[in-house]
């Protein structure tokens, strides 16, 4: 099967949907993620002085990695034609 491409946002949510794309992107996003938590916020969880913000900032540390992946995917999977506006 061909990786897919895309030319239209339709076409873009199934290249990021694209399940080995997807397997990727989710692993990179918990590896960074938990590592950038780790950095910010570790000493916070060991002194136990870690709330719900401190686990939701640590969830959503994770989307940053998610959405560079992609957005990485996105910018290597568009077509190079001429007629299409650039990126």
């Amino acid at each position: 099967m061909e990786t897919p491409k895309w030319t239209s946002f339709r076409e873009a949510i199934r290249v990021v949907a694209y399940p080995p794309f997807l397997k990727k992107t989710i692993r990179t996003a918990l590896t960074i993620g938990v590592v950038l938590f780790a950095i910010n916020h570790f000493d916070e969880v060991l002194r136990r002085h870690d709330n719900a913000a401190t686990w939701i900032k640590g969830a959503t540390t994770c989307l940053v990695p998610f959405c560079v992946a992609n957005w990485w995917i996105l910018a290597t999977r568009r077509p190079q034609d001429k007629n299409l506006a650039s990126f």
